[in-house]
């Protein structure tokens, strides 16, 4: 039977990565020896057989190629703090405890305070989920150019600060936490906003964001990481209904909810609760709880709308962002009338925050169509048109322009 090597790279290259980076103590050259070994692999397994563990096998003939390659440079000096390599036959990370994952490990590190917070993210996602740098330049909406130096940057940084490739002491994890799950929020995203066309390894993002948030709770079951992994949970948990079998976007309102995964919302309702029930709330058991709501609503019309304006309320009080403000203005909009929402969002899209936000000009479109404004729909829908930057967003956007503001 062939060997399926890109389908091994994808589910086993950041694992093997994050393994290696630990033992060999250097981005760079892990990054070299996992090529190595994948070559290795390529050119050894056909004729000899897939070994009986073939992620280990990867970390030791990489960990072997990386120690081989400095020796030939007439460079070599045992690595501090690391034994000689390990058998191929073994596996390097047996012998960890089960909290201190690899990939954890490296999260921590690319998340350590001393990197620039925008190069603690992009560094993330680079090394932990193997996006390329022109996925996450858009995803900052900077320049290739730019992120690649963000990135050389924090791996120099790491390097020459003698950054600790570990997961932090219980006393130290406060300081780490925040940008930790800002990150793991934004793998989950990466993947959640991935659509038909794109690789396997992006669209498995979230599932992945989600096995390091389990991974966190366990670590530090504190009120936030409950609610991060609560709040992915039941996104998560939409996502057979979120597009169409052609990929066309299909708004919460109008999903099918029996294609709604109810065992992933039982344990993210679960889990909200319990981030809810903390004396202070942070932003993530806020957006859980929201997620709750309108997985408790058996139909979009018994969603509990003032509820939700009241959640976005408090969120609004401690992450006073111009989306934030957005959201609340068509929870508004849903709870007291069109009427109510189009003030408010005519007055965020005055203030020039979302100027550039497709889905702003979206929400006033069906705000005006609901209001029989239709001229002033017509022209929101145009406009989140041409801001609109993938395809099925784009046909989504069509459709609502055809359909509802003709000309």
């Amino acid at each position: 039977m062939p060997i399926d090597f890109e389908a091994l790279y994808q589910s086993e290259s950041r694992r093997v990565l994050a393994t290696l980076i630990r033992l060999l103590g250097d981005f760079d050259l892990a990054e070299e020896a996992l090529h190595d070994a994948f070559a290795a692999a390529l050119e050894q397994w056909p004729t000899q057989g897939v070994p009986g563990n073939p992620r280990a096998w990867l970390v030791s003939t990489g960990r072997f190629k990386a120690v081989d390659a400095i020796r030939r440079r007439a460079r070599f000096s045992p690595l501090e703090g690391h034994a000689e390599p390990a058998d191929p036959g073994a596996d390097p990370g047996a012998e960890q405890p089960e909290l201190e994952d690899d990939r954890l490990r490296l999260i921590f590190t690319c998340c350590h305070p001393a990197l620039a917070p925008e190069a603690r993210s992009a560094l993330t996602l680079r090394e932990v989920c193997g996006l390329t740098t022109e996925e996450i330049a858009r995803a900052f909406l900077v320049g290739p150019s730019t992120l690649a130096q963000r990135i050389v940057r924090a791996k120099a940084k790491i390097k020459e600060a003698g950054i600790p490739y570990e997961v932090p002491s219980r006393s130290e994890l406060p300081e780490r936490t925040e940008t930790v799950l800002q990150v793991v929020y934004l793998i989950f995203n990466e993947g959640y906003a991935a659509s038909s066309g794109v690789s396997l390894t992006r669209a498995d993002l979230s599932g992945e964001a989600i096995r390091l948030g389990r991974l966190l709770v366990e670590l530090m079951p504190e009120q936030e990481a409950l609610g991060l992994l609560a709040l992915m949970l039941i996104q998560e948990s939409r996502r057979a209904a979120r597009a169409t079998p052609e990929g066309d976007v299909v708004l919460l309102e109008d999903q099918d909810r029996s294609l709604w995964d109810q065992g992933l919302i039982a344990e993210g309702m679960a889990l909200a609760g319990r981030a809810m029930a903390s004396s202070q709330l942070g932003p993530y058991a806020l957006q859980a709880e929201i997620a709750a709501v309108h997985a408790r609503a058996l139909r979009a019309q018994d969603t509990d709308w003032k509820r939700i304006v009241g959640l976005y309320d408090q969120l609004a009080s401690l992450v006073p962002t111009p989306v934030v403000a957005l959201n609340r203005a068509v929870a508004v909009a849903m709870a007291e009338g069109p009427a109510a929402g189009l003030a408010l969002v005519d007055g965020l899209l005055a203030q020039g925050g979302l100027a550039e936000y497709h889905w702003a000009h979206a929400a006033k479109a069906d705000l005006c169509r609901r209001l029989g404004k239709a001229e002033e729909a017509r022209a929101s829908y145009q406009r989140a048109l041409d801001l609109a930057g993938s395809e099925p967003e784009q046909r989504f956007l069509r459709q609502r322009l055809a359909q509802w503001a003709p000309k």
